[in-house]
């Protein structure tokens, strides 16, 4: 009895200070602001000349994925990222048209949403097995306890933007090219107050997007 009081006690006291060590580590993410957690992620065909393209469609709405499940949306802050994306097309010099015109290239805003459920388990440990003399005194009794399950939530939430070249499809196959993509993660990425920057610092990444004038 004595040695096991000795034990518990060590045990509570290295709790203690475990937990006393680990609040003493700085969190390298409690100072960080929305705008410094924001992640902007590129990427193109390098054999494009996109000074070679001149106009683009851009619908009126944007595509919602979530959990492998799609459909369209229009809210207010969806409609003012549209606007903004095609402000920001604009002003590189390519025109906006309609898709009855045969554009040179088409654009889509896709909003992802996805959450993903996990299990871990954590059984109860036979350390105390041997202590007792059920392990290892020649008993010969096992452990059977029940697991404890844990659930854990993992939300992804961002934005994608894509390009895809309409001027020269593929025919054979019907599939269009994705000549540029852009990924924008983190937090408060769906402010409205953020727009401007997020999109701001997608094309600050993408000096190349732009058409001869």
């Amino acid at each position: 009895m004595e040695r096991l009081c000795k034990i518990l006690l060590w045990v509570v006291v290295s709790a203690g200070m475990g937990s006393g060590i680990s609040s003493c580590r700085p969190d390298p993410l409690a100072d960080l602001t929305a705008e410094d957690s924001q992640v902007f992620i590129t990427n193109y065909d390098r054999s494009v000349n996109f000074a070679n393209y001149r106009t683009f469609s851009l619908p009126d709405s944007v595509v919602v994925v979530s959990n492998n499940q799609e459909g369209t949306s229009a809210s207010a802050l969806e409609l003012r990222f549209l606007d903004r994306l095609a402000q920001t097309l604009t002003s590189r010099g390519y025109q906006r048209v309609a898709r009855s015109t045969n554009p040179d290239i088409g654009v889509a805003v896709i909003r992802i949403s996805n959450q993903y459920v996990g299990v871990t388990t954590s059984p109860f440990s036979p350390y105390y097995l041997d202590y007792w003399g059920f392990g290892g005194y020649g008993f010969n009794y096992y452990p059977s306890y029940p697991n404890y399950y844990s659930f854990y939530q993992v939300s992804d939430d961002y934005w994608m933007i894509q390009m895809v070249d309409l001027r020269n499809r593929n025919t054979s196959d019907c599939q269009l090219n994705v000549i540029w993509q852009a990924e924008i993660r983190g937090s408060g990425i769906f402010d409205d107050a953020s727009l401007d920057n997020l999109l701001s610092s997608v094309f600050s990444q993408s000096t190349y997007l732009r058409a001869n004038q």
